[in-house]
C-alpha cells in the first residue's frame, strides 16, 4: 500500500501523532511496557481504550497519560473513578502530589473536596449521580478513568459502572482499566458500540515473574517441576508424595510401611506450620515482605497477636523510631480516651515488631498508616482479608495464602481461578524483586493437582451484573420518554451478552432442526404416520412406568382404563403392523429427544430476547400502580408524577422504601438521633447469623412507632414486587439503631462500640452511609424532615468519624 509519502516522512508523521507520548515517556523514571505505550498512543490518536492487565502490571501510567493530555488542553476536565474510597483517597493523594492541591479534588459521598477542579477523583456512583442529575460539573470534561472496570461484574454495585459508560456525554473518552478477564474482547466489542471507537489493549504478561510453592511438613516446595516446560508444567512430584503422606518424607521401606497402614487405618494428621514459624521460614528465605491472605478479619488480627505473643520482631531500632514518629503524627487528631478503646497501644506495638493486620473492620486511619508503612517498606508482613488485593498500591515480595477456599456470605466455597490471580498478583515489586512468590499452605485434603489447575488457569469471564432499578427508571423516564428509555436499556452490556448467546442459542436451534428432519425422514413408514405411532406408544411406556399402587384407586383405575385404550389404539395403527416398526422406532425416539432440547433452546432464546427490557417493563408497572409514574399526553406515553420527582434524587437499594416513607410522612415527628437511627436501619445489612433486636432494647419515643410504619410499609411493597416478578428486599434490620441513636445523642465510643458488637472500622462505615442517605433526605424531603436530617447528619460525623472523612 503507497500513500504517496517516503520512508522518512512517513517516520516524520508517526512522531507527530505520539508527540506527547514521548514528552510524557521523557517524565518518566522508566521505561514503557509495550502495551502502556501502545494504549496511550490511541489515546493521543482521540480513541477511548479498554486496558486489561494483570495486578500490578502499570495500568495506570495509562490513566496518569490521559491526565497529562487534559492538562494540555484549555480548560479540560477529567474525571478519576474508583470502586472503593481507600483508592479514591490514594489516587487523590498522587494526583495532589503531581498537579497541586488546587487542581485536584476529592467527591466520595461523604466527602467534597474541590469539586470544580480540573481533576476529580470520585467512586463510581458519584459520577453516576452527576449524571442522572445534569450537573454543571460535568462541563468541559474530556476523560472519564474507570479504574478496576471489572467491577461491573459486582452483583451488588456492578450496574453503576454500566450506568455510567451508557450516559456519558458521546464526546467524553474512556479509559477503562480492568483486571485481565477471558472475554476483553467482548467488553471491548460492547464498549465500541456504546462509545464509539475504542481500542482493546490486552497484555497478560506479569511485570515480575511469579515462583509458586508449597507450604508442607515445614518446608517450602515448588508447586511445579522445575523439569517440565512452563508453558505446560507438571506438578511437582515430590509434593505429590508429600502430600499423600501427610507431609512427611520417607524412605523406601517407609513409604511402602506407611502405604499398607494408611490403606489399613487412614493417613496420619499433620500439623500446620505455626504463623510465627512461617514468618521466620519466609525470612530465612529472603521472602519478606509478606501479605498473608485470610478471609477473616478476625482472623488477621488473631494472625497479628500469634506472631507478636510468639516474640517476632522484624524491625531494626531505627525503623521502629520511624514507624512511632509516623503512628503519632498521623493519629495525633484521635481523642485519648478514643485510643484505648480502639487498641492503640497493641496496635502500634506490632507495628514497631514490623507486623499489622488489614481488612474492613479496621478504622480508616489506622488502615492508612499500614498502608502507608508497608510502601515505605517499614512493615514486613500484613494480615489481610481479600480487599487489600483491590486496586490498592501495596505489593509486596511473597503472598501467602492460607486457605484456597473463603466464606461468600453463604457458605464457604472454594476461590476462582480469578481470585487466585487477582490475590497472586500483589507478590513482586516491580522494579525491586526478580520474582515474586506465592505460598500456599498445605492443609489436609488439599490436592497439588487441584492447585497446579487453579494456579495455571486464566479463566475469568467478566458478566454483567447490571439490572434495572427505581431510580433508574424515574430518572430515564424523565430525560427521554419511555420509549427511548427501553432502547437505552436494551445497549447495556447484559442485553448485549444475552443477546450473543442467543445468536449461540439460535444455531444450535437451526442445526437441531436439519437432524430433526433427517430423524423424520429415517423413521417415515409406508404403512402411516409413525410420528402418531410413537407418540401412542411414549404416552403408553410412560404410564406403564409409574407405580402401580401409586395415588386414590379412582386415579388407579383411570390410569388402569388409559393403558388399555392406549393398548388397543397401538395395535389398530397402521404401522403397528411394519416389519421395520422397532427400526423406525429408534429413529422416533431420537427425533423426541432432540425436539424436547430444541423446544428448551426456544424457551431459552424467548426468555433472553429482551430480558433486560422485560424487568425495566415491571419497575415501570410498579411505579404505576404506586403513583410514581402516569400515563402522559401522549398515546402510551409515561411521565412523572410529584413523588416521581423525588424518587429521582434517591439512590440507593432502598430507593423505593424511602420515597414511599417521606411521602406519607412516616418520620415527620423524629428527633435528629431517632432520624440518624432509622437511617441507619434502612443501610445496615446484618451478617448471616444476626436477630432482630426486641423491641425493649430499641430507642424510645417515636422511633419504634416509625420504624414499625417503615417495615409495614416494606411488607407492602415486597408483596406488589413479587406481584410483578421482581426479586423484593430484606425487611430494614434494626440490629445497629440503638447503637446509632447513642453515637447521635452524643454517647462515647466505648458505649457505643459496646451497644454495636462491632471493630471500630465496621462502625464508622456504617455511620458514613447513614451520613449518606441523610445527606440525600436533607436536600429531597420537605421540613420537618430536611431539617432534621442535616441536623442528624452534623450528629453522627464527629469523633472518629469526622476524622475518617477525608
Amino acid at each position: 500500500m503507497s500513500d504517496g509519502l517516503s520512508p522518512a516522512e512517513r517516520y516524520a508523521a508517526s512522531r507527530r501523532r505520539t508527540a506527547l507520548v514521548r514528552q510524557f515517556r521523557d517524565g518518566l523514571s522508566f521505561d514503557l511496557d509495550p502495551f502502556q505505550e501502545a494504549a496511550c498512543e490511541r489515546l493521543e490518536a482521540g480513541r477511548s481504550v479498554l486496558v486489561a492487565a494483570p495486578t500490578g502490571a502499570g495500568k495506570t501510567i495509562v490513566a496518569e497519560f490521559a491526565v497529562f493530555l487534559a492538562m494540555r488542553q484549555d480548560r479540560a476536565k477529567v474525571f478519576y473513578t474508583a470502586p472503593m474510597k481507600a483508592l479514591s483517597n490514594q489516587k487523590y493523594g498522587e494526583f495532589v502530589d503531581a498537579y497541586g492541591a488546587e487542581n485536584v479534588g476529592l467527591l466520595t459521598g461523604d466527602t467534597n473536596v474541590n469539586s470544580g477542579a480540573r481533576i476529580v477523583v470520585m467512586t463510581t456512583e458519584v459520577l453516576r449521580n452527576m449524571l442522572y442529575a445534569d450537573s454543571d460539573l460535568l462541563t468541559d470534561l474530556a476523560f472519564v478513568i474507570m479504574d478496576e472496570v471489572h467491577y461491573l461484574a459486582d452483583r451488588f454495585r456492578g450496574a453503576v459502572w454500566e450506568e455510567v459508560i451508557i450516559h456519558l456525554p458521546e464526546a467524553v473518552r474512556l479509559v477503562s482499566l480492568s483486571a485481565t478477564v477471558s472475554n476483553a474482547e467482548e467488553f471491548g466489542d460492547w464498549l465500541h458500540t456504546v462509545r464509539g471507537d475504542t481500542d482493546v489493549i490486552v497484555s497478560e504478561e506479569r511485570p515480575v515473574p511469579l515462583d509458586q510453592h508449597v507450604l508442607i511438613g515445614g518446608r517450602l516446595l515448588d508447586l511445579f517441576d522445575a523439569k517440565t516446560s512452563a508453558d505446560d508444567p507438571n506438578v511437582n512430584p515430590e509434593l505429590v508424595r508429600l502430600a499423600q503422606f501427610g507431609g512427611r518424607s520417607l524412605t523406601t521401606k517407609q513409604y511402602d510401611d506407611v502405604s499398607r497402614y494408611n490403606r489399613r487405618r487412614g493417613p496420619q494428621r499433620q500439623e500446620r506450620t505455626s504463623r510465627a514459624g512461617t514468618v521466620e521460614l519466609l525470612g530465612e528465605h529472603h521472602l519478606l515482605p509478606a501479605i498473608f491472605f485470610i478471609f477473616s478479619r478476625v482472623g488477621c488480627d488473631g494472625a497479628v497477636r500469634e506472631v507478636v505473643r510468639a516474640g517476632v520482631r522484624l524491625t531494626e531500632q531505627h525503623e521502629r523510631r520511624e514507624i512511632r514518629a509516623i503512628v503519632d503524627e498521623r493519629t495525633s487528631a484521635l481523642q485519648d480516651e478514643d485510643l484505648a478503646v480502639l487498641g492503640f497501644w497493641e496496635w502500634r506495638d506490632g507495628l514497631e515488631r514490623g507486623v499489622a493486620a488489614h481488612h474492613a473492620g479496621l478504622l480508616p486511619a489506622f488502615k492508612e498508616v499500614v498502608e502507608e508503612l508497608f510502601q515505605r517498606k517499614l512493615l514486613k508482613v500484613v494480615f489481610a482479608t481479600e480487599t487489600l488485593a483491590l486496586g490498592i498500591n501495596m505489593p509486596a515480595r511473597t503472598v501467602v495464602l492460607e486457605k484456597l477456599e473463603k466464606f461468600n456470605g453463604e457458605a464457604r466455597v472454594p476461590i476462582t481461578s480469578g481470585e487466585y490471580t487477582q490475590l497472586t498478583g500483589r507478590a513482586g515489586r516491580r522494579g525491586i524483586d526478580v520474582e515474586g512468590h506465592a505460598v500456599i499452605q498445605w492443609v489436609e485434603g488439599l490436592h497439588p493437582q487441584a492447585v497446579a489447575s487453579l494456579a495455571s488457569r486464566r479463566s475469568y469471564p467478566l458478566n454483567s451484573s447490571f439490572r434495572p432499578t427505581y431510580n433508574m427508571a424515574v430518572n430515564l423516564i424523565d430525560r427521554f420518554g419511555r420509549r427511548r428509555t427501553r432502547e437505552i436499556l436494551e445497549s447495556s452490556f447484559a442485553q448485549f451478552q444475552a443477546d450473543r448467546a442467543v445468536v449461540d442459542l439460535a444455531r444450535k436451534v437451526r442445526d437441531q432442526e436439519a437432524s430433526l428432519e433427517g430423524y423424520a425422514d429415517a423413521m417415515r413408514c409406508h404403512l402411516g404416520d409413525f410420528a402418531e405411532y410413537a407418540s401412542i406408544r411414549r404416552e403408553l411406556g410412560d404410564l406403564e412406568k409409574q407405580r402401580p399402587d401409586a395415588g386414590s384407586a379412582a386415579k388407579r383405575e383411570r390410569r388402569v382404563r388409559q393403558i388399555t385404550s392406549l393398548k388397543k389404539r397401538l395395535k389398530a395403527h397402521p404401522c403397528h403392523g411394519c416389519a421395520d416398526r422397532e427400526k423406525h422406532a429408534r429413529w422416533a425416539e431420537r427425533w423426541f429427544r432432540l425436539r424436547r432440547e430444541t423446544d428448551t433452546l426456544r424457551r431459552q432464546i424467548n426468555t433472553r430476547t429482551g430480558a433486560v427490557a422485560k424487568v425495566f417493563d415491571r419497575v415501570v408497572d410498579v411505579l404505576v400502580e404506586l403513583g410514581y409514574l402516569v400515563e402522559g399526553d401522549m398515546p402510551g406515553g409515561i411521565e412523572l408524577a410529584a413523588p416521581g420527582q423525588a424518587l429521582r434524587r434517591i439512590y440507593g437499594e432502598r430507593d423505593l422504601l424511602v420515597a414511599e416513607c417521606l411521602r406519607r410522612g412516616l418520620w415527620d415527628g423524629l428527633d435528629a438521633p431517632s432520624l440518624a437511627a432509622l437511617a441507619c436501619c434502612l443501610v445496615y445489612e446484618p451478617r448471616r447469623d444476626d436477630t432482630d433486636v426486641p423491641e425493649r432494647y430499641l430507642p424510645r419515643g417515636r422511633f419504634r412507632d416509625a420504624l414499625t410504619a417503615t417495615q409495614e410499609v416494606w411488607s407492602v411493597l415486597d408483596d406488589v414486587e413479587h406481584a410483578h416478578r421482581l426479586p423484593g428486599s430484606n425487611i430494614p434490620a434494626n440490629g445497629l439503631a440503638l447503637a446509632m441513636y447513642k453515637w447521635a445523642s452524643g454517647a462515647a465510643l466505648d458505649v457505643v462500640l459496646r451497644d454495636a458488637d462491632l471493630a471500630a472500622g465496621d462502625f464508622v462505615r456504617w455511620c458514613k452511609q447513614t451520613i449518606d442517605l441523610l445527606d440525600q433526605l436533607s436536600s429531597v424531603a420537605d421540613p420537618p424532615v430536611g431539617v432534621t436530617a442535616r441536623r442528624a447528619l452534623d450528629s453522627v460525623r464527629r469523633g472518629i468519624v469526622a476524622y475518617s472523612s477525608v
